[in-house]
């Protein structure tokens, strides 16, 4: 790769850093707080830097006063560097109290933006599904600004709990590290061209050549070569970084679903497969390590040996001078501690390397992240509300097309209308997109155009309910707060969901998805829509885990409970005991084979409602 392209993709990167960090120091409700954080943390960088060359001047004097046996110099000295060692110290403590002060602070305020805008507008929603449907992945643009680009990222929990901690613990870090650097180069520079005097050489009898600040020259050689040096060997380590973060969140992901599903696995005598493709999973984190490790073990032999040579390296260049008398034991020592210094300073990359790559892998999966979430939150929504003319009161469609993730048309221009009290069934061959257009109804499926309305006080039971591990009071509400209702409203709400068990149990702490049975599940869910008494319920076959005792009681509530509000009710199901509660069919059927369309709707009454 040319060194333009090189450049290229370093500015590039760069502007991929800045525009991830600007936001909390130039707009957040946070910045002036960040900002004079961010101050003191430089200021202190500073005067750390100040105190090490006062370091730096107190070993000449000491270390002459050792070579003179001047005892009172020496105590004096001794005197001096515990008040310099304690100042330092103390800058050394609160720098380090600040900078993790401020890392913390940005930490929580960026993952609570990129949480919000996550589970805004459904994004989080439609980032699953078209990671699902094989989109490629969001890039960025020339200038690094996240761009709608092709694939979905993947375990959006890593992005926003590990990667974001990576990335402002080593935006900080390595920002405040170059900057520490780049001052104690400019501190010691002069330090040290003044103390390491001139070489001098003939080159074939010529004329005599002299090179003034040989010292420096030669730390500035030495500093480039273990510079380049170190980018040609870990050079790999960026990449595979990249790959490690993603292979160790996939299998963090198996186990989670492998935890979730227990009782599926246990059920299916799963184990072993189970073991097998998290055993695939976890040889693939192995390996990937192994490769890594082997690069880091590379850098690790360079850069240590960079390091030991660096300690003896000023005394080998000055040993002459000090051995023709013409500088003091103080004088070497001050020159070896401020070619420590530069050298270091120039070194930073050499030192750095391996955590610029981790931070370069960093930077690239959240941009990758937030691209998508760009992406998501300016996306339209996939259909619209119906205009002001069409009764707000009743479930209707206008000429709705619903599509699948490849691009195939299930259903187009479908016109369908159900009014307050007209219960509706929904059936059709499985597949055919009952469940999309429930999801089209509550405005949540990209797949879709056309227009929707649907009356506010609605409610929707999926055939696989939520419920958030805590209180079982909290999952009940849920999504609203528990204290919104009263210990009896929920306890009637348990009881009328031929739960009574549970009305006795509102304050005990569990995972109820999987405490619970399904039909536990469905008569819980069940339970928050009585607990809540909306006019029209949309139910996606929320009581096939049911006997039909229980299915008819809670429908005849379900019915009466909608009726009482000025709705109806809106039913997938297949069963003729639920068919029984409604007066109204909409018919998914297989469309003429030359159709633009799978499947079209028809609609007609049933004959006897519950």
């Amino acid at each position: 790769m040319a060194w333009s392209d090189k450049l290229a993709r370093f500015g590039n990167f760069l502007r991929q850093v800045w525009h991830l960090s600007a936001p909390y120091f130039r707009s957040s409700d946070e910045r002036w707080k960040a900002r004079g954080l961010l101050a003191a943390i430089v200021a202190l960088n500073l005067g750390a830097v100040y105190m090490l060359v006062q370091i730096n001047e107190w070993n000449r004097v000491f270390f002459d006063a050792l070579q003179n046996k001047n005892q009172d110099v020496f105590w004096t000295q001794l005197g001096r560097f515990t008040y310099l060692a304690m100042i330092f110290i103390v800058i050394a403590v609160y720098r380090f109290y600040l900078t993790q002060l401020l890392q913390v602070r940005w930490r929580a305020w960026m993952t609570r933006d990129l949480m919000h805008r996550w589970l805004s507008g459904h994004a989080f929603y439609r980032m699953e599904l078209a990671r699902y449907a094989g989109a490629p992945e969001p890039t960025t643009t020339e200038a690094g600004l996240p761009h709608p680009g092709q694939r979905v990222p993947d375990n959006p929990d890593q992005r926003l709990q590990e990667d974001v901690n990576l990335f402002t613990s080593q935006t900080i870090g390595l920002s405040m590290g170059f900057l520490n650097a780049v001052v104690t180069l400019v501190s010691f520079v002069g330090v040290l061209w003044a103390l390491s005097g001139s070489f001098s050489f003939n080159f074939n009898g010529s004329t005599t050549t002299t090179i003034p600040g040989f010292m420096v020259w030669m730390a500035v050689l030495y500093c480039t070569v273990g510079s380049v040096l170190t980018h040609y060997i870990g050079r790999p380590l960026i990449g595979l970084n990249f790959e490690q973060q993603k292979r160790e969140a996939d299998f963090r992901h198996h186990l989670v679903r492998v935890r979730e599903y227990s009782e599926s696995i246990a059920l299916d005598r799963g184990e072993q497969v189970e073991e097998r493709n998290l055993d695939t999973r976890f040889t693939a984190v192995l390996s990937n390590y192994l490769r890594l490790i082997a690069k880091q073990k590379q850098l690790v032999g360079f850069t240590n040996l960079f390091g030991q040579a660096a300690a003896v390296f000023p005394f080998i260049i000055a040993a002459p001078r000090f051995f023709s008398g013409a500088i003091q034991l103080g004088q070497l020592m001050q020159i070896s501690s401020a070619f420590d210094r530069v050298q270091g300073a120039l070194s930073w990359f050499v030192d750095n390397y391996d955590s610029l790559a981790a931070w370069r892998a960093t930077t690239e999966r959240l941009t990758s992240f937030e691209a998508a979430l760009y992406k998501q939150n300016q996306a339209s929504a996939p259909v619209q509300q119906a205009p002001a003319a069409i009764n707000s009161e009743a479930i209707e469609t206008q000429g709705l097309t619903l599509q699948l993730p490849t691009g195939a048309t299930l259903v187009q221009g479908a016109t369908l209308r159900a009014a307050p009290g007209q219960h509706t069934l929904v059936q059709g061959p499985s597949g055919s997109g009952k469940s999309t257009l429930f999801r089209a109804l509550a405005g949540i499926w990209p797949w879709a155009q056309g227009q929707v309305a649907l009356p506010q006080r609605s409610m929707f039971i999926p055939q696989r309910p939520y419920f958030p591990d805590g209180a079982l009071r909290d999952a009940l509400a849920y999504p609203e707060p528990a204290s919104d209702y009263t210990d009896e409203q929920l306890r009637t709400a348990l009881q009328d969901a031929l739960l009574p068990d549970l009305a006795k149990r509102l304050n005990e702490r569990d995972n109820w998805t999987q405490k619970l049975s399904g039909g536990e599940q469905q008569r819980l869910a069940i339970a928050r829509v009585l607990l809540k008494q909306p006019a029209w319920v949309l139910a996606d076959e929320a009581t096939s885990a049911l006997d039909v005792p229980a299915e008819q009681a809670l429908y005849t509530r379900l019915k009466a409970m909608t009726e009482r509000a000025g709705g109806a009710l809106l039913s997938i199901a297949h069963r003729p005991s639920v068919a029984a509660f409604h007066a109204q069919r909409w018919q998914l059927e297989p469309a003429a084979p030359d159709g633009a369309a799978r499947y079209r709707f028809s609609t007609g009454s049933l004959a006897t409602p519950a």
